[in-house]
């Protein structure tokens, strides 16, 4: 009896521990298989990076694929009908040959006359055949040449101090000068702004460009003389925009990376941010150059700061919640991007999402292609926004258990729900933007610009760049030639009187 009591008592252990250990094997495996999807998607979205296309666009999939078992009812069975479909073939025309448009009016014409070789005394004109074709030549640099005659006359105004019977007199130089100790022009430096920043032409290159086209040579740190000189003529400028953007009660904000060389880093560059301030009302721009990408950056710069902020989801704008100066409201943009990229990882979930995303903006886009007023954008919003923005919290509640939290689809429902109360504020203040996008779009060039100069050359040279990003990113904002508003604006700074440097910035004169 004891034996069997034994061999009971063994069996009975043995059979508990092997359950625990079929437990935690299983727990085990559930976790390397997350693991293993979670690797898997990582993987193929490096793999898309480095070798797949990088754009955003959804198409959506067929509506037999957007029925879930997660939320039936969202979908609608529709009866098919047969019909009985005629067509009438028609005979193919031989096809027209296209018709050249005409070359622009306003183009400069240098007319060539050909007359036709051994033609007899008599002949006679009746007509001509005129060709027109596009022509180029490299732009001219010239230079300038400012004669100021000197006079003598008679002093007629002698006095002990100044006893000289003769006085020789001359005239001022022009105002127009922005850099009167060098011999560079307002028209020159404005060229050499707009190669670097607008077109994306480092120093260097265009330094080979003027000895290939105008057998002239400049050195490096003269050009870099003149950068740094012209920048500090236009620092107080720059002060300027900085005090308009931030008045403003509406601001974009998002922040990009630059290296920098820096002492600190000989042989490797330091990773410095540039945070853009844009504000929509007044369709201007700002570039803040900080070393580092902490809160401290936007926590100085709004200091004092009273209205709406728009962001994405970045850890450092938390410092703001709470503030009873500040509304903040987040980019739909960025929400759609991570529900973009974990399509592959969850076609179901993430096409059904984008769909109702793609409804927001087709909205949004009927907005703005009908010039709607502010009464009429709120009730826009209201009757057909809100109701799908309250099908997708909805939709996002009820699924979100039911995803591996580390997956794509449930990181980008986390982030989602994270931001909702942001993400829906433009259902409620017509002058919010539903996305950040209009901000990326004054980041682009900063982005295509560090792919050509690769790195500022310190601390300095970055917040110089800044400067000067804020004003071509506002210029192209306003609509306005960047190369004649920088120029006119070189000719007139130095005169210009401090408390009226509004009137130099870009758009000023469009918009009085």
């Amino acid at each position: 009896m004891k034996n069997a009591e034994n061999i009971e008592i063994f069996t009975q252990e043995t059979k508990e521990k092997f359950e625990q250990k079929i437990s935690c094997l299983s727990e085990e495996n559930e976790r390397l298989s997350a693991k293993v999807l979670y690797l898997e998607t990582e993987y193929k979205k490096l793999q898309k990076m480095i070798f797949g296309a990088k754009t955003e666009r959804f198409k959506e999939e067929p509506k037999e694929q957007l029925k879930l078992d997660l939320l039936p009812e969202l979908i609608e069975e529709k009866e098919v009908e047969e019909q009985k479909i005629t067509y009438t073939r028609q005979k193919e025309t031989k096809k027209q040959k296209p018709i050249r448009e005409p070359l622009p009016k306003h183009l400069k014409r240098k007319e060539e006359i050909i007359e036709p070789e051994d033609i007899p005394e008599n002949a006679r004109k009746i007509g001509e055949n005129i060709t027109e074709v596009l022509e180029y030549e490299p732009g001219k640099i010239y230079v300038r040449r400012i004669v100021r005659p000197k006079y003598v006359i008679d002093n007629p105004q002698k006095t002990e101090e100044f006893d000289s019977d003769r006085i020789i007199v001359t005239a001022d130089m022009p105002s127009d000068l922005p850099l009167l100790s060098s011999n560079a022009g307002a028209g020159f430096l404005a060229h050499l702004f707009i190669s670097k920043y607008v077109d994306h032409l480092p120093f260097y290159r265009q330094i080979q460009i003027f000895i290939r086209q105008q057998n002239l040579k400049l050195a490096s740190s003269t050009l870099n003389d003149w950068h740094a000189n012209t920048c500090k003529l236009l620092y107080p400028l720059h002060e300027e925009l900085k005090r308009t953007v931030l008045q403003s009660p509406y601001i974009q904000i998002d922040e990009s990376p630059i290296k920098v060389l820096t002492k600190n880093k000989p042989g490797s560059t330091h990773k410095g941010w540039m945070w853009a301030y844009h504000s929509p009302p007044d369709k201007l721009v700002l570039f803040d150059y900080r070393q580092g990408r902490d809160k401290s950056g936007p926590k100085e710069m709004l200091n004092g700061f009273s209205g709406i902020i728009q962001t994405d989801g970045y850890a450092a704008y938390n410092q703001f919640v709470g503030d009873a100066k500040i509304l903040l409201a987040a980019c739909m943009a960025h929400v759609r991007r991570k529900f973009f990229e974990a399509k592959d990882e969850n076609p179901d979930v993430c096409n059904f999402v984008l769909t109702k995303i793609r409804d927001l903006y087709d909205i949004e886009r009927t907005i703005k292609e009908e010039n709607y007023g502010k009464q009429e954008i709120l009730q826009k919003r209201n009757e057909e926004s809100a109701p799908i923005t309250d099908e997708l919290k909805k939709y996002f509640d009820k699924i979100q258990h039911q995803l591996l939290p580390k997956s794509l689809t449930g990181k980008a429902i986390a982030y989602t729900l994270s931001l909702w109360s942001r993400l829906i504020l433009f259902l409620k203040n017509p002058h919010i933007q539903i996305d950040n996008n209009l901000i990326e779009n004054t980041i682009r060039p900063l982005a295509l610009g560090r792919k050509n100069y690769l790195f500022a050359g310190s601390h300095n040279g970055a917040e110089r760049a800044a400067m000067m990003y804020s004003f071509f990113g506002s210029c192209k904002l306003q609509g306005i030639d960047p190369l004649l508003w920088l120029k006119t604006t070189l000719e007139k700074i130095s005169e210009h009187k401090a408390n009226k440097l509004q009137e130099l910035l870009p758009g000023y004169q469009k918009n009085k």
